[in-house]
């Protein structure tokens, strides 16, 4: 396995994740992909959104999930209202034994841990959002679990991210490229790389 994390000790008794910086995944069967785009625009308690997301990326460790790549933070407007704290977005490739459902279950275990308050509106501020944006090529509904994920095809602060280090990963549905996806997003068409 790639690895480009390092870890080191931080606060709130996590290990804060320093990226070695972003790498192409090209000696991984994409196929196979499993990918996760995390975001966030209340820091909650971390000093801002970057220590937020480093710190999610190095509790993936503790549910069973290995990070193979990690993207570089995106930023972008709120959205649907962009009156709202702008977002820090980015994805991963990961490697997990996890069944689906089961990563679900954790990526919720790891947004509650983080502070995610899902009573406030859809769309509001959040301390971490984790979405499941592919599992290799599973399509369809498992169980409740729509893979891939519905709507990351339009959205640039997805497959921005994931154009950067997984350009040649093809959508299962669609058939298309991330690095062609990332140039016909509808929404977050201001996400850019930090």
């Amino acid at each position: 396995m790639m690895s480009v994390m390092e870890g080191s000790s931080g606060e709130h008794g996590e290990e804060n994740a320093r990226p070695a910086g972003p790498e192409c995944v090209a000696d991984l069967d994409l196929d196979q992909a499993v990918i996760v785009a995390l975001g966030c625009n209340d820091k909650g308690v971390w000093a801002d959104c970057a220590q937020a997301l480093d710190a999610a990326v190095a509790r993936l460790r503790y549910e069973g999930v290995d990070v193979v790549a990690r993207s570089s933070w995106w930023r972008s407007d709120a959205w649907p209202d962009p009156s709202d704290p702008s977002f820090l977005n980015g994805v991963v490739v990961i490697r997990t034994e996890l069944a689906p459902n089961d990563l679900m279950a954790a990526l919720g275990r790891i947004e509650d841990i983080f502070g995610r308050d899902r009573s406030m509106r859809r769309n509001g501020p959040r301390t971490l959002d984790l979405d499941l944006i592919a599992y290799g090529r599973h399509a369809g509904d498992l169980q409740g679990l729509i893979l891939p994920h519905p709507r990351a095809a339009e959205r640039g602060f997805v497959m921005g991210p994931l154009a950067e280090i997984a350009p040649g990963w093809r959508h299962p549905l669609l058939g298309e490229t991330a690095a062609t996806l990332s140039k016909h997003v509808t929404v977050g068409l201001d996400a850019r790389r930090l």
